[in-house]
């Protein structure tokens, strides 16, 4: 089984493993990230594998999103990847949030996925999966924070879980099937070197829960190995 895919973020970590597996499977990837001259592993991989190919998008640029699309126009596209994210100043405590970088972080990881999803829907709506998987994180599930803090990058995760509710529904008429994603602790450059799992690990089971998605499984949050998160 085989499709088109796209992938935001693809520059390193998840979104470059995300884009290796696809393309090792014969599938067509899309992989953007914002400066594709400075993403040295994407452009070994892109020299690689003849059924992927590299666009730059930043995707808070909202002009070059709708430049992206139009350029797609007329390509049906199976899964949609909205991976990119930012997670902000670490170890801020109560008092100490720099508003502005708290603005950033809602609109990297909260609004810019919402545009993804709009300007690709025609795509989508042209494809076989119509599958959308946007990257969330446990750490914005309300029910399973116990240790506070993190004020930005939580309540960006926990504001996109909403945006991933309704668009599963508003879409789902259209058989357009949306899903959050947990990726686990991965040991990439926001993860760090004590993280529990490889982007290897974490990918394959994002990577089933993407081909394996259905309307029942559609407006749910998932961690990587299959397992629900409440919200």
């Amino acid at each position: 089984m085989s499709g088109t895919i796209l992938i935001t973020g693809c520059n390193r970590g998840i979104g470059l493993e995300m884009a290796r597996q696809f393309a090792k499977d014969g599938w067509k990837v899309i992989a953007t990230c914002r400066n594709p001259s400075a993403a040295w592993e994407l452009s070994e991989l892109n020299e690689s594998y003849a059924n992927l190919e590299v666009h730059t998008l930043d995707v808070t640029d909202y002009a070059q999103l709708a430049d992206l699309a139009q350029s797609l126009q007329g390509r049906a596209l199976d899964i949609l990847v909205s991976n990119a994210g930012y997670y902000g100043p670490k170890g801020v405590t109560f008092g100490h949030v720099d508003v502005d970088e708290w603005r950033k972080v809602l609109e990297i990881n909260t609004i810019a996925p919402y545009k993804l999803a709009e300007a690709f829907y025609p795509n989508l709506a042209a494809g076989q999966n119509k599958v959308v998987g946007i990257l969330s994180s446990k750490v914005g599930s309300i029910a399973d924070n116990q240790s506070g803090g993190g004020y930005m990058y939580r309540s960006s995760k926990t504001a996109l879980n909403q945006v991933v509710k309704s668009l599963a529904i508003d879409l789902k008429e259209q058989g357009i099937k949306v899903v959050a994603l947990h990726p686990g602790w991965v040991k990439t450059e926001m993860g760090g070197p004590n993280a529990l799992i490889s982007t290897e690990e974490s990918v394959t089971g994002i990577k089933s829960l993407l081909l394996n998605a259905s309307a029942e499984s559609s407006g749910q949050f998932f961690n990587y190995d299959g397992c629900v998160i409440p919200w």
